[in-house]
């Protein structure tokens, strides 16, 4: 297995997955933060974008949605998101498109995911919230989604885990990862078939591992007692 690290820059394409993960996590957080809002909103425009949203993105193939990310929005359209004067712009190009891909798609699993903390708070909590003249917006950031996110703590996880599979789609644009090492080691040292997969195995196994017994605990804990 030293001869993998001898030849490749196996730490470089391990650091590039964490990031996308890292990045991909906090943009689709937010976005699917911004979603189950939406999707739960009185106002039926709204609820109406949100559900759409959601239903195209989650049956669209991941593959696709980065593929179009880079060669529509960036190439054909000629939306930039990088500094075209950079050494770096091409590799910074790809990687910034590949975790919007990544943020995109993985909001709608978010939404879908905070919601189901959503439909675990009782209806008589948000009536009263509003009993005492808070309006939606505020009902939701003081009363509604806090218990949301605490219901909602164990397919959150689910679905970071599921991201930081996912990283591994990036290597179609060219984004040097996981699954872009596996790759060219397959392809210069077959010798080490079975290395190279125990070595990619055990790195996902070192992510993924803790997240999902850590914050199965963490649910756990957090859970509103009814």
């Amino acid at each position: 297995m030293g001869e993998l690290f001898d030849q490749f820059p196996v730490w470089s394409y391990f650091w590039m997955t964490i990031k996308l993960s890292l990045w991909s996590a906090l943009w689709a957080s937010l976005l699917g933060t911004l979603l189950a809002v939406m999707r739960v909103s009185p106002i039926p425009v709204l609820r109406g974008v949100g559900t759409t949203y959601v239903n195209v993105v989650r049956n669209t193939p991941l593959t696709l949605v980065v593929l179009f990310s880079l060669t529509v929005l960036g190439t054909r359209l000629g939306i930039s998101i990088v500094d075209q004067t950079s050494q770096t712009a091409l590799v910074d190009e790809a990687v910034r498109w590949a975790i919007f891909g990544l943020s995109v798609y993985h909001a709608a699993f978010v939404c879908e995911a905070l919601r189901s903390g959503v439909n675990t708070v009782p209806p008589g909590q948000a009536e009263a919230a509003r009993s005492i003249g808070l309006g939606f917006g505020q009902s939701l950031r003081h009363v509604v989604l806090p218990q949301a996110f605490r219901g909602a703590v164990a397919p959150l996880a689910s679905v970071l885990i599921a991201l930081i599979k996912n990283t591994t789609v990036a290597s179609i644009i060219g984004v040097a990862q996981a699954s872009y090492f596996m790759a060219e080691g397959l392809e210069f040292r077959p010798d080490l078939t079975w290395q190279l997969f125990g070595l990619i195995a055990l790195f996902f196994l070192a992510l993924t591992l803790p997240i999902g017994v850590g914050l199965t605990s963490l649910s756990r804990k957090v859970a509103v007692r009814r």
